[in-house]
C-alpha cells in the first residue's frame, strides 16, 4: 500500500459514507482538513450526522456524484455493478477500499492500539478510547459503533495514539500498521471467506506479527493462543479470566441491573476495583483487555478505572433505548451465535419478567452454516421473534429461509415469507418489520425487557416498537 497516497489530495468521495466503517473515517478527514462528499442508498441518523458536518450527501448512487474527486474510497459492501463504482474506477483518479485507507490512518501514529477479535470489537476499542479520553489524552479514534464522549464513531486529535477496531472480515486487518495488537478472542465466522477455523487462527497469527511494539492477547481463549504460537521479538502480555494471565478479574459482583464491579488483578497484585456500567462477564473481559492496553501506553490505573467507570456503552451494544409502560427496550448488535449467547444470558440474568430477543439473522452464509449455533443461542430468551434474513452483500444461493431458523427454536415467532425466489436479497426491503413490530407490541408486558439483536437494520424495529409503544401508552 503506498501510504503518501493522500499527499496533495483535497477532495475524497466516499461511496457508502454512512457505512460503519466509513463515518469514523470521514470524522478523522473532515477534522484532518480534506473536502469531502459522499453517497449512500438509505437515509439515516449517521447520514444526517455527516451532513452536520457540513458534508455534502448524494442519496442514491450515480456516476456524476464522483465529479470532482481526487481520490475515490468504497466500502466491501459495494458490488462490482455499482454505477458510482465502475465510474470511479473508468475516471482514472485513484480508488481505495476503505480498510486500505484506514490502513493509511493508522500509519499516521507511532502508538496504533489496533483491537481484532471474532467478538467485542467495537466495546473493547470504546473502552479503551473513553479510558484514555477521560484521562485527558488527546486521541484519535476509529470505532464501529458510536461513543457518547467524542460525539460518534471517529476523533483526530493531536496526540501520537490512536485507537482501532480492527475487523478480520476479508483480512481487512491486515491493511492496518499496528503499533500494539490487541487479541480478545477467535471463534468461527466468516466462513464464507476463511473456509475453516484454522485460516481464520492464520491471519490473526500474521495480525499480530505485524505488530511494531506490543501484543496483548487473550491467554484464556485457546484459538488466540494457538495464533500467537512463534509470535516473538515484541513486549507480549496477557489477560483473561485465570490468574496465569498478566491482566485478570477476581471478585466479580452483578451489583444491580447493568452494573458489575470486580477487583483488576496485575500479576497476583490487586490493583483496585472497577466499576462498569455495561452487563455481562464478557464485558468483564473487555474492560480487562481494555485496561492492560491503556495501561500500556502509560494511563494510571487510578484513570483506567476512572474512565471505565465513565463508559457507558457503545451505540447498538446493550444500548437501552427507552421504557414505555413498563417494557424496557434495548438494541445490540450481536449477530454471531456466541455473541447471542452472551447476551442473552446476561439479559436473562436481570430482573425482567420476560425477555423478548428479536434477531435479524445477517447474511444467508452466516445464517446457513452456523444455523444449529444460532438455534441454540436463541432458545435462551423466555421468546424469540425473528425477521426475514438480511442478505446485505450476497445472493441467497444457499436456499436458507427464517423458517427453517425458527423450526429448530421452540416456540419462536417468525412471518412467512415468499420462498419462491431464493435469489432473493435483502434489496426488497423487510416486508415483515411492521408485522413483527405489532406481534411484539400485542405481547409484550410492564417488566419484560425487548431486546433487538443484529448487525444490520434491526435497530428500525426498536426505533418503531418505541413508537408504537408511546402512542399506544401517551402516559
Amino acid at each position: 500500500m503506498n501510504i503518501t497516497i493522500l499527499d496533495g489530495k483535497k477532495h475524497i468521495h466516499m461511496i457508502g459514507i454512512g457505512g460503519s466503517g466509513m463515518y469514523p473515517l470521514a470524522q478523522i478527514l473532515h477534522a484532518r482538513g480534506f473536502y469531502l462528499t459522499g453517497s449512500d442508498n438509505n437515509e439515516t441518523e449517521t447520514l444526517q450526522a455527516v451532513r452536520a458536518m457540513g458534508i455534502p450527501v448524494f442519496l442514491g448512487q450515480r456516476a456524476e456524484n464522483i465529479e470532482g474527486a481526487d481520490l475515490i474510497v468504497h466500502t466491501a459492501a459495494i458490488m462490482a455493478d455499482n454505477p458510482e463504482l465502475i465510474a470511479a474506477k473508468a475516471s482514472g483518479v485513484p480508488v481505495l477500499e476503505r480498510s486500505e485507507l484506514l490502513g493509511i490512518v493508522t500509519s499516521w501514529f507511532d502508538n496504533a492500539i489496533c483491537v481484532a477479535g471474532t467478538h467485542g470489537k467495537t466495546t473493547a476499542t470504546s473502552m479503551v478510547t473513553q479510558i484514555l479520553y477521560t484521562a485527558g489524552v488527546d486521541l484519535s479514534a476509529f470505532i464501529g459503533g458510536k461513543l457518547p464522549c467524542i460525539h460518534g464513531s471517529g476523533r483526530y486529535g493531536s496526540s501520537d495514539i490512536m485507537t482501532c477496531e480492527s475487523c478480520e472480515f476479508v483480512d481487512s486487518f491486515l491493511k492496518l500498521y499496528p503499533d500494539v495488537a490487541v487479541l480478545l478472542n477467535i471463534d468461527a465466522d466468516h466462513l464464507d471467506y476463511f473456509g475453516t477455523v484454522d485460516n481464520i487462527i492464520k491471519s490473526f497469527h500474521q495480525f499480530a506479527e505485524m505488530a511494531s511494539k506490543a501484543v496483548i492477547y487473550n491467554h484464556s481463549d485457546t484459538n488466540t493462543c494457538r495464533a500467537m504460537e512463534g509470535i516473538t521479538e515484541k513486549t507480549i502480555i496477557t489477560f483473561g479470566s485465570t490468574p496465569d494471565c498478566d491482566y485478570y478479574p477476581v471478585d466479580i459482583q452483578h451489583v444491580s441491573g447493568l452494573e458489575t464491579h470486580f477487583h483488576l488483578m496485575h500479576c497476583g497484585k490487586d490493583l483496585g476495583e472497577i466499576v462498569l456500567h455495561v452487563a455481562g462477564e464478557h464485558n468483564v473481559l473487555n474492560a480487562t483487555a481494555a485496561a492492560a492496553a491503556a495501561m500500556y501506553v502509560g494511563v494510571s490505573f487510578e484513570n483506567v478505572a476512572k474512565g471505565l467507570a465513565a463508559f457507558r456503552g457503545a451505540g447498538r451494544r446493550f444500548e437501552k433505548k427507552g421504557e414505555v409502560n413498563g417494557i424496557t427496550l434495548v438494541d445490540d448488535y450481536a449477530h454471531h451465535p456466541t455473541e447471542l449467547a452472551a447476551t442473552l444470558k446476561a439479559a436473562m440474568d436481570m430482573p425482567f419478567r420476560e425477555v423478548w430477543a428479536v434477531f435479524q439473522p445477517f447474511t444467508f452464509s452466516r445464517t446457513a452454516m452456523l444455523l444449529d449455533e444460532f438455534a441454540e443461542a436463541l432458545s435462551i430468551p423466555d421468546h424469540a421473534v425473528l425477521t426475514d434474513i438480511m442478505g446485505s452483500r450476497e445472493k441467497n444461493t444457499y436456499h436458507i429461509f427464517t423458517r427453517q431458523l425458527g423450526e429448530k427454536i421452540p416456540g419462536a415467532i417468525w412471518f412467512p415469507q415468499d420462498e419462491s425466489n431464493p435469489e432473493t436479497t435483502d434489496e426488497r426491503k423487510y416486508h415483515n418489520f411492521d408485522q413483527v413490530v405489532e406481534y411484539i407490541c400485542d405481547h409484550a408486558k410492564p417488566g419484560d425487557l425487548v431486546i433487538t439483536l443484529g448487525c444490520g437494520d434491526v435497530n428500525k424495529v426498536n426505533k418503531q416498537i418505541l413508537e408504537t409503544l408511546q402512542a399506544r401508552y401517551p402516559n
